[in-house]
């Protein structure tokens, strides 16, 4: 079975995802899937830049782990073509901690007989989010000012990856 879409889980949930480490019987959440991104750095980390753009959330919303993995992959790409790896620094400040369950809906014949009811309805993870709070920064873009342009066009193609509208807020050090 394929992705639910993200509008079924944009909505802040109660994070009621237990995993025990000493009984491990009790847990709610078995196996919790590693999220698709592994990297929140990228770029020039001990470079020398003097200014700061941020990708802030407008809303509190939750941002599943493969829409931040596809926006880093558009905001890397972009900025390695426009101004090569060495001038910017680009790291995520957000994690995706929340495990998102679903309740398999069976169809078809027989579904009524297959289907357990509210038996065990915590549902199965199938993936992880991070829940973001309004006018929270995501992503931190650190470049020169030759490169403010292309700074804001790269988190402007990050952000239509992400399910929330968002502003971008330029600080100079």
């Amino acid at each position: 079975m394929g992705l639910r879409p993200g509008r079924t889980i944009r909505r802040i949930e109660r994070p009621y995802t237990r995993i025990s480490k000493k009984v491990p019987r009790k847990s709610y959440v078995v196996g919790v899937p590693s999220p698709k991104i592994h990297q929140f750095e990228m770029g020039n980390k001990e470079g020398n830049f003097n200014l700061a753009l941020y990708l802030i959330s407008k809303r509190a919303v939750q941002i599943r782990h493969n829409a931040l993995e596809a926006g880093r992959i558009v905001a890397h790409k972009f900025l390695e073509k426009k101004i090569g790896s060495s001038n910017y620094f680009l790291k995520f400040l957000v994690y995706p901690h929340h495990v998102i369950r679903e309740k398999p809906v069976a169809t078809g014949a027989g579904a009524d007989r297959f289907s357990q009811g509210m038996r065990l309805s915590f549902g199965k993870p199938v993936g992880v989010a991070c829940q973001v709070k309004q006018n929270q920064r995501i992503v931190v873009l650190k470049i020169n000012k030759e490169n403010l342009e292309i700074g804001k066009q790269a988190l402007k193609r990050l952000s239509s990856k992400l399910p929330t509208p968002t502003s971008i807020e330029i600080e100079e050090f």
